[in-house]
């Protein structure tokens, strides 16, 4: 698989770029600016193994097409990213392509730290009918970044989606192809007692499955195993809040477990 990195700036000219098979790196020696962007490029769709800042965690992602572009983070969405990602004037920026055997390996299936609102090739890719004031700290692409620190709320690493006391807010999270899942794991924000919690909420997967799970006031990993099945996405709603005076239930992380379809 042919793979390209790119920097670019925001009249598109490229500033940086880097392209082998199977395995690129590129090293961009400036400063990033206003308008800035990673692109990702590849020659098919296909698993990749993906790091864009050494402040960044690596993920192993899955590209439905052929290329993806990060806007690097200003103003207050960089609230949202660790404090030492994208500055600096060196960054080294990695893709390597995941054979098949690799991808079918079990893992956390909901993982994507470089997700964002207009991501469309680049999954998993978490969406939601609401964010609380449109805030980046209250994404839905928080759910999916492996922040798991849920203590605090408004900042990194203490991302969160909040649901704008909305009791009809639900979250997307699509795969962009078929996967095996067979257990979900939740981490309710715990920023009590700022926080409320839900003790219900419901899943509805693209097979049509729906399963409703019980939920308590805790902060700690709150796994729900399930007969494995074949989908492409998860819908998470009917959120029940419970019966606390703070208006401000949240979640932190939403993982699927379970492995790639071969």
């Amino acid at each position: 698989m042919r793979l390209t990195l790119k920097v670019v700036d925001a009249s598109g000219t490229v500033l940086s770029h880097a392209s082998a098979d199977d395995e690129v790196f590129l090293v961009y020696r400036s400063e990033y600016a206003q308008g800035d962007r990673i692109m990702v490029e590849a020659a098919e769709s296909g698993h990749i193994d993906l790091s864009l800042d050494a402040g960044m965690p690596p993920a192993r992602v899955f590209m439905a097409g052929t290329d993806f572009s990060l806007p690097i983070p200003f103003g207050l969405t960089r609230k949202t990213y660790p404090p030492q990602a994208f500055l600096g004037n060196l960054h080294r920026i990695s893709a390597c392509r995941v054979h098949a055997q690799e991808a079918s390996i079990r893992r956390n299936l909901a993982f994507n730290p470089f997700d964002h609102h207009d991501n469309r090739m680049l999954f998993p890719h978490a969406s939601a009918n609401v964010e609380t004031r449109g805030e980046a700290v209250f994404a839905a692409r928080n759910a999916i970044d492996g922040e798991k620190a849920n203590t605090d709320h408004g900042f990194w690493p203490y991302t969160s989606w909040g649901i704008n006391q909305d009791p009809a807010a639900t979250l997307n999270l699509a795969f962009g192809r078929p996967v095996l899942i067979d257990q979900v794991t939740l981490y309710l924000r715990a920023d009590f007692p700022h926080d409320a919690w839900w003790n219900e909420a419901s899943l509805t997967f693209s097979d049509g499955y729906i399963l409703t799970i019980p939920l308590i006031k805790s902060g700690a990993a709150q796994v729900f195993p399930m007969p494995a099945r074949t989908v492409e996405w998860v819908r998470l709603h009917d959120l029940k809040k419970a019966d606390d005076p703070s208006p401000f239930p949240a979640l932190t992380q939403f993982e699927v477990w379970g492995v790639d379809v071969c």
